[in-house]
């Protein structure tokens, strides 16, 4: 698929977990999980919006768009330390 979602890098950047966010928004921890694995096939615009203002981010920020068969962009330096704590 070349849609990526980096969710679970603004998440860590922003300190919030699963189960915090999925609460924040209304949405399942197992739908969460889904998108937060990169696992989903299609994500709805009402729930893109109630993340992005969970996460205080821009679309942009959570989706990412690569050609087939390429690696995405490695996560900011600031992202990475965040998923390490």
């Amino acid at each position: 698929m070349a849609i990526i979602i980096n969710l679970d890098v603004m998440m860590a950047m922003r300190k919030k977990g699963l189960t915090e966010l999925a609460g924040e928004i209304d949405i399942t921890l197992a739908n969460l999980s889904i998108l937060k694995n990169n696992k989903a096939k299609a994500i709805r615009l009402s729930t893109l919006n109630e993340i992005c203002k969970a996460l205080e981010c821009q679309p942009g920020d959570i989706l990412e768009y690569v050609e087939d068969g390429e690696e995405p962009d490695a996560p900011p330096a600031d992202a990475a330390n965040a998923q390490e704590q």
